[in-house]
C-alpha cells in the first residue's frame, strides 16, 4: 500500500478534520444571529431571556454530550475490525440511550427548569419570556440527542461530511427560521426556541436519511437482543458514565472561572468574558483535529494495526500543534484588535490586554489534552479521561488559584491557574498514554 492510500495518511487527517472544522464554525454564526433579532426587539428582557435559556440549554446538552464521545470510540473500532453486526449494535445502543435520557428530560422539565433558573436567577421581567423559551425550546431534547448519536457513529466510521451535512441543516434552518418567526411573524422567545425544535429535526432527518445510505452499503443486521444486550449495553453506559464525569468537571472549571472574575468585579468579569471566546474560537480548529484522531486511532484498534495506531497519533498531533500555534501568533499579532471588535468600552479593552498574554499562551498548552482527548475517545479510554480530569481540576486547578491569590496575583492568577491546569491534563493524560500503548495491542 503506498503512503497516499493511507487511511492514516496526513490527507487522512485533513479529510477528516476540515469538515468538523467548517460545521463547528456555523455555532458561533447562528449565536450571532439569535442575539441580534432579539437585540432589535422593543424591550431587552427578551434578549436577556434568549440569553438565559440559551446558557441553560448550552449547560444541559453539553452535559449530555458524551453521548457522542462515547459512541465515536465505539463505532470507529467496529468499523476498524469490519464488523458491521457491531457497527449496527452502537447506533442502536446510541439511539436507545439517547431516547431514554430525552424522555427522562422532558418528563422532569418542570423542576429541572425551576432549579436552573434558581441557580440562573434572571430578573423577575426576564423571567417569564425565559420559562416561554425554556418550555418550548425542551422538545427539542430527542432530535439533539440523536443527533449526537448519529454525528458520533458517522465520526467513527470515519465519515465527517455527514456531521459536517447534519449540523449546516440544524444552524441554517435554525437562522432563517429565528429572523422568519421574530422578523417576519412577529413571534418573540418563543419563536426563536421553536426555530431550535424545527432545525433540530430538520438536522435529524438530513442524518437519518445519510445513516440509511450508510446502512445500505454495510454488513450484518440490526439484532434486537444484541442492541439491548444488558452487558453491551453496561459496556456503553460505563464508557458514558466516565465521559459524564470528565465533562461535568470541565465545565466546572469554566463555571470557577466566571464565578470567581464576578467576585473580582464587573469589569474583570466583563473581560474574562471576552477573553473565554478566544479559548473557544481556539477549540473550533483543534476539535477537527481532535475529531480525526477520534476516527483513526479507533479504526486502527479495531483493526490490530499498531502502525496505523502510531500513525493516527503522530500525525493528527503534527496537525494539531501546527495549527496551535498558528492560534498563539495570531492572537500575539492581531488579539488587541479583535478585543476591539467584541468591544467598544476602553475600559475592557485595557482590562483584556493586560490579560491577554495568557491568551497567547493557551494555544501551545491546550493542544496537548485535545490530541489525548481525541486519541482516548479513539481507545475508549473513557476511565483515564474521567481520571486525569478530576486530577487536573481539584488536585490542580481549585488548589493553585488559591494559592495565587494568597499570593495576591488576583486575575492573573486565575488565568494562571487555568494554563496549569492545561499543562495537567497533558502531563497526566500523556502519562496513562505511554503506560496503555505499549499493552494496546498485546491483548490475544
Amino acid at each position: 500500500m503506498t503512503r497516499a492510500a493511507s487511511p492514516y495518511s496526513h490527507a487522512s487527517v485533513w479529510q477528516l478534520a476540515w469538515p468538523m472544522i467548517v460545521s463547528n464554525i456555523t455555532v458561533p454564526l447562528l449565536g450571532l444571529v439569535d442575539t441580534a433579532v432579539m437585540g432589535h426587539l422593543e424591550h431587552p428582557r427578551y434578549l436577556a431571556a434568549v440569553a438565559v435559556g440559551t446558557t441553560l440549554f448550552s449547560v444541559l446538552f453539553m452535559g449530555l454530550n458524551f453521548l457522542r464521545m462515547g459512541t465515536t470510540g465505539l463505532a470507529a473500532q467496529a468499523h476498524g475490525a469490519g464488523d458491521g453486526d457491531a457497527l449496527r449494535g452502537v447506533l442502536g445502543q446510541a439511539l436507545v440511550i439517547a431516547m431514554a435520557l430525552a424522555a427522562l428530560l422532558i418528563a422532569l422539565q418542570r423542576p429541572v427548569g425551576e432549579l436552573s433558573f434558581r441557580l440562573l436567577g434572571p430578573a423577575p421581567e426576564v423571567l417569564e419570556p425565559a420559562w416561554t423559551y425554556y418550555s418550548v425550546r425542551i422538545w427539542a431534547a430527542p432530535a439533539v440527542l440523536a443527533n449526537f448519536a448519529l454525528i458520533g457513529w458517522f465520526i467513527g466510521r470515519q465519515n465527517t461530511r455527514a456531521p459536517l451535512a447534519i449540523m449546516l441543516t440544524t444552524n441554517l434552518v435554525n437562522i432563517v427560521l429565528s429572523i422568519a418567526f421574530v422578523m417576519g411573524l412577529g413571534y418573540r422567545t418563543g419563536g426563536v426556541a421553536a426555530a431550535s425544535v424545527l432545525a433540530e429535526a430538520a438536522g435529524l432527518g438530513v442524518g437519518v436519511w445519510l445513516a440509511r445510505a450508510a446502512l445500505a452499503g454495510t454488513g450484518g443486521s440490526f439484532d434486537r437482543a444484541r442492541i439491548l444486550d444488558p452487558e453491551a449495553l453496561r459496556r456503553v453506559l460505563s464508557v458514558n458514565a466516565n465521559l459524564l464525569v470528565r465533562t461535568l468537571s470541565l465545565m466546572f472549571v469554566f463555571a470557577f472561572i466566571t464565578a470567581q472574575g464576578a467576585r473580582m468585579g464587573t469589569a474583570i468579569l466583563a473581560a474574562n468574558a471576552i477573553l473565554i471566546q478566544f479559548q473557544y474560537l481556539m477549540s473550533y480548529g483543534l476539535d477537527g483535529f481532535a475529531h480525526a484522531a477520534e476516527a483513526l486511532a479507533g479504526r486502527a484498534i479495531g483493526e490490530r494495526n499498531p502502525e496505523g495506531f502510531r500513525l493516527a497519533v503522530r500525525r493528527s498531533l503534527i496537525w494539531s500543534a501546527a495549527v496551535a500555534s498558528a492560534y498563539a501568533l495570531a492572537y500575539a499579532l492581531a488579539g488587541q484588535p479583535i478585543v476591539g471588535l467584541l468591544t467598544s468600552q476602553e475600559e475592557l479593552r485595557s482590562l483584556a490586554g493586560d490579560y491577554l498574554p495568557w491568551i497567547i499562551v493557551s494555544p501551545l498548552v491546550s493542544v496537548w489534552s485535545f490530541l489525548w482527548d481525541g486519541v482516548f475517545v479513539g481507545a475508549t479510554w473513557a476511565d483515564a479521561m474521567r481520571n486525569t480530569m478530576l486530577v487536573s481540576t481539584f488536585l490542580v486547578f481549585v488548589p493553585v488559584f488559591y494559592l495565587t491569590q494568597y499570593a495576591g496575583l488576583e486575575n492573573h492568577g486565575l488565568w494562571l491557574s487555568f494554563v496549569v491546569f492545561m499543562v495537567a491534563r497533558a502531563v497526566t493524560m500523556g502519562t496513562v498514554f505511554r503506560q496503555r500503548a505499549p499493552t494496546l495491542f498485546a491483548r490475544a
